[in-house]
């Protein structure tokens, strides 16, 4: 028995490195309407199962049904930040998790708490807790009492990569960025010698995301104003030269850009000058529902 025990473990470790992995985008765009795109969403498939989540806005629940994707495969939700846009079909997600197998505890990362915002832990905790949550109904997977429980975990203001998960050779990694007044994280997903990096809103100023995505398979990275943009815009993205800027420091094998609003939908061409002024890497624009093979 023994015996079988172990050749069932290590068979279970081969399936699991058996490296076949996906980036899917569930919604490509930002907040506003009329882009008609789902709001920031984002798998990481791994041999056929829907594993990792990376921020869910509006528009996401329904895309990641589309996708095939299932809530009982997850092991992960990355929050890159806790704006409307990249957070607001959570609720949807968790409540339709009584309809399916999903048990266990589903990780939940991300940043830490400031003046405008909270931590990641109150943020869900005022969603569902029992008797004081938005959707206190929900309560139950927070208390012990659904078959499927939320385990948040709030990350540290770091400005030096830190590793926040790890399961057989998977490594999330997580850095600080700066999206204005708004606490943010980007995050690095390694599996085997693979790897992609998602650099959630940003602009650039602490200098971090270079460092997260040193050689990363895929950068995920947010187009989502264009170049010359000043003001508020300014402090909370990066113009395309910045995006090509990190690319090139960081010598990512492939750069996908998403995010897409408005201002820079139809702009393809300048953003792609201005990003190849730096990096001369494969570039593609995502939309919702595409799909990328994660290979070296």
């Amino acid at each position: 028995m023994k015996k079988y025990l172990l050749l069932l473990s290590l068979f279970s470790t081969l399936v699991f490195t058996q490296t076949n992995i996906r980036l899917q985008v569930l919604g490509s765009g930002g907040p506003e309407s009329g882009d008609k795109r789902a709001s920031s969403a984002y798998i990481v498939w791994i041999d056929g199962k829907s594993r990792i989540l990376i921020d869910f806005g509006g528009g996401a629940s329904l895309r990641f049904e589309e996708a095939g994707a299932k809530i009982q495969d997850l092991d992960v939700i990355l929050l890159t930040h806790l704006h409307v846009d990249h957070t607001a079909d959570l609720p949807a997600l968790v409540k339709s998790s009584f309809f399916t197998s999903a048990s266990g505890q589903l990780h939940i990362f991300g940043p830490d708490e400031n003046k405008f915002m909270p931590s990641t832990e109150d943020f869900i905790e005022r969603l569902f807790e029992n008797d004081k949550g938005a959707w206190q109904y929900l309560g139950d997977h927070l208390d012990g009492s659904a078959s499927l429980q939320l385990k948040t975990h709030t990350i540290e203001d770091t400005r030096k990569p830190k590793v926040v998960y790890t399961l057989g050779n998977l490594r999330i990694s997580a850095i600080s960025v700066h999206h204005g007044p708004i606490p943010a994280v980007a995050y690095r997903v390694d599996i085997g010698n693979k790897s992609i990096t998602f650099s959630g809103d940003m602009n650039g100023d602490y200098h971090t995301l270079g460092t997260l995505a040193k050689n990363s398979t895929i950068l995920v990275a947010h187009n989502a104003v264009p170049k010359g943009t000043k003001g508020v815009g300014a402090k909370l993205h990066m113009t395309p030269d910045i995006i090509g800027d990190i690319a090139q420091e960081a010598e990512v094998k492939k750069l996908v850009l998403s995010h897409r609003m408005l201002r820079t939908l139809g702009r393809e061409t300048e953003s792609t000058k201005d990003i190849r002024k730096h990096y001369k890497g494969p570039l593609q624009f995502a939309n919702d529902l595409s799909i990328y093979r994660v290979k070296n």
